[in-house]
């Protein structure tokens, strides 16, 4: 019988680099890819500087690699960098099959103590053998390593311990793993959207999201005076700095926005559709903002069904409150869904904290308004207070220390 393996810790002796993969970033146009590249470089160097980590980062096309002291330290860094698929520290040796094979037996040594094994060999550029040529005496490295102590087993299907090669023209890496990042594009690639951040559980899952597609947020917080909750800010502004940790070069600032006023004069002057009216002077708020940040959209934690207010009827009653696009990331997510990302990502804290604007909510709320209805029951000139609201607004600094406090 087989006795399971005791993988120690998934990192080859003597690892001096990782290995950093990305994924939509390879399918763009050449020049597309460079300059997307050199992004994720930069926010790579940015990530270990947040977290004292002596590095540096080298490009090499269709990958990134990371030289540091801490190789342990560096690959978790990688994997919190959008952008990156996935990252492995590895061993760097000279692309001969000697130095391959030796570098394949001390990392048996070390790390295999059990179970079935198997090479997945990768080879580009010119050499006197190929991948398959790499597979074979590689694997006959591994087992020539351990045969001495127990009785390795081949399994090239599903193995239990799989030594990685990838064979480059000027040198070769070795690895046991390949960590998983985010993926998504390498943030600051695309133009930023303000987020409508609270202190719920949807809104930083959102801007989470659109930061993974390479977008930076301004988020943007509704101080909603006698309507919010006592730990509302606090809330909103902790899940802005767990979000800080995944852009540490970014300016994360949140601007507060006070609407307390606004929110008690439109609950005495309008019925059943004022949470309605509410979406279109939030909306209207972060129009205002994006305008003298320069942000090209805004995005929300909204979802189909979610609550009254979120039907499709109604989100299409009061999208044209402004002319930028609304991004709805969490569009198609359950809740179930949302709620698992929040803790993920550690911007969860309590899924029946009141977040305020509930308060808000009358007893029958509209759920199929039309945009003339919705208008129709708001005061003369309601979009206007939401623009005094926006220019009335001071900032909230989050400082890159607390967030790696």
């Amino acid at each position: 019988m087989v006795r399971p393996p005791l993988v120690r810790d998934m990192q080859p002796p003597d690892a001096d680099a990782v290995l950093v993969r990305h994924g939509d970033v390879g399918i763009k146009s050449r020049p597309v890819q460079a300059r997307m590249e050199a992004r994720l470089a930069e926010n790579l160097r940015a990530q270990l500087d947040a977290r004292g980590i002596s590095g540096d980062v080298e490009r090499e096309y269709g990958r990134l690699v990371v030289h540091a002291d801490d190789v342990d330290a560096a690959t978790t860094a990688a994997t919190e960098t959008f952008g990156v698929v996935s990252a492995s520290p590895a061993v760097v040796v000279d692309p001969t099959l000697d130095a391959i094979e030796a570098a394949l037996a001390a990392a048996a040594r070390a790390r295999y103590d059990g179970g079935t094994f198997g090479v997945d060999a990768r080879r580009a550029g010119d050499h006197d053998f190929d991948s398959r040529d790499i597979g074979r005496e590689g694997g006959q490295a591994v087992w020539n390593a351990v045969e001495d102590d127990f009785e390795p087993e081949v399994d090239l299907d599903d193995p239990d311990v799989t030594f990685s090669v990838e064979c480059r023209q000027e040198r070769a890496f070795v690895f046991l793993e390949a960590r998983a990042g985010p993926g998504g594009l390498p943030l600051g690639t695309q133009d930023p959207l303000v987020a409508l951040v609270s202190g719920g559980i949807d809104s930083p899952v959102a801007a989470w999201l659109a930061m993974k597609r390479g977008a930076p947020v301004v988020p943007v917080y509704l101080e909603l005076g006698p309507y919010g909750g006592p730990d509302h800010e606090a809330r909103a502004v902790e899940t802005v700095r767990a979000l800080a940790r995944w852009a540490p070069d970014h300016d994360m600032t949140v601007r507060r926005v006070p609407v307390g006023d606004a929110l008690e004069r439109l609950d005495d002057a309008v019925g059943n559709t004022r949470m309605l009216s509410f979406r279109r002077f939030m909306y209207r708020v972060a129009e205002r903002v994006a305008d003298d940040v320069g942000a090209v959209g805004v995005v929300t934690g909204e979802a189909v069904g979610q609550k009254s207010s979120q039907t499709t009827a109604n989100m299409a009653a009061v999208a044209r409150a402004t002319e930028l696009p609304i991004h709805r990331p969490l569009l198609a997510w359950d809740k179930q869904e949302i709620i698992a990302k929040a803790r993920e990502l550690d911007t969860y804290r309590d899924a029946t904290m009141d977040v305020g604007c509930d308060r808000l909510a009358p007893d029958q709320p509209a759920t199929a308004a039309t945009a003339d209805r919705v208008e129709a029951a708001e005061p003369d000139g309601f979009l206007d207070w939401a623009a005094d609201a926006a220019d009335a607004r001071d900032t909230i600094p989050v400082d890159p220390a607390e967030v790696r406090a």
